[in-house]
């Protein structure tokens, strides 16, 4: 067993704080997401602020973005309407400020792509995302070979950057996935895109435990996670459980003929992850 690789961010986050609270309690994280503005700002506003009372021990917000490679159809969509709404990366992190406002507590992470990050200025956006009180990145498209470009920036400004493992990252290249990840490692539990297939819970907890092998952090797994039964299960082998096309699905089903908000557009979300909750709740890990 190689010796495990150390959180390049100082403890203390509200990522480590979370993660040690629910492990002293026995159970994983539901780490939930939502793309922003999604179908609307105000909406999304809306649901963002009642995932915390709902149960989502961890938030990750989508920036949208006009070519989502690593996603499925359903948040390929969701970025459409949030982009279309006129969702922007400045008033994505506008919307964590807004929850801060009212929640320090609940980490959040900004999942997307670098195209808008670089557009908008690597030190500005680093900048404005700590005031904001983000918490972690995920970048999808950059590589470990490219960590000068966002990932060691963002560790100097307290930000974790968040490394996707996968199906198919063996054992020569887990250590450079590793090497500067910091908050938790997301293990994707299937090939593809999102939202596409239901995970192997025996494929995904040999997957985890080859991957803890290698580091001290925390392994959260996500990609096809969609009902409270398959949180559980999976909740039971990893410690954070990751949903998200369901979610983006749930809110979408109740959307009206031209892709606005209802009336029961923010309580569908709310009722959903509290099932997850439940669902994850009752995933005692060792």
């Amino acid at each position: 067993m190689n010796a495990p690789l150390s959180n390049p961010v100082a403890a203390g986050s509200r990522i480590d704080r979370r993660f040690a609270a629910l492990k002293a309690e026995g159970r994983p994280a539901l780490v939930t997401f939502l793309t922003a503005g999604d179908p609307d700002p105000a909406t999304s506003a809306a649901v963002l602020a009642a995932l915390p009372a709902a149960g989502a021990d961890i938030i990750e917000i989508g920036m949208p973005f006009s070519d989502p490679m690593a996603d499925g159809p359903a948040i390929q969509a969701a970025s459409q309407r949030a982009l279309k709404a006129g969702q922007t990366l400045e008033g994505t992190l506008a919307m964590v400020a807004a929850l801060r406002e009212v929640d320090d507590a609940v980490p959040v992470v900004l999942m997307g792509y670098y195209n808008p990050i670089y557009t908008y200025g690597i030190e500005r956006f680093l900048e404005t995302a700590r005031k904001a009180g983000v918490d972690g990145l995920i970048v999808v498209d950059l590589p470990p070979e490219a960590d000068d470009e966002l990932c060691l920036p963002a560790h100097e400004h307290g930000i974790s950057f968040i490394r996707l493992a996968t199906p198919t990252t063996d054992e020569k290249r887990l250590p450079s996935v590793l090497a500067n990840t910091s908050g938790f490692v997301y293990y994707v539990s299937i090939l593809g895109i999102t939202g596409t297939a239901a995970p192997d819970a025996a494929v995904v907890g040999e997957a985890v435990r080859r991957i803890k092998a290698h580091t001290d952090l925390p392994v959260a797994v996500g990609f096809g996670v969609k009902t409270p039964e398959q949180a559980a299960s999976i909740g039971r082998i990893a410690d954070g459980v990751v949903v998200g096309s369901a979610i983006v699905q749930a809110l979408a089903a109740t959307l009206d003929e031209e892709g606005r908000a209802t009336a029961a557009s923010v309580d569908a979300v709310r009722d959903l992850v509290a099932a997850l909750a439940a669902g994850v709740k009752t995933a005692h890990t060792a």
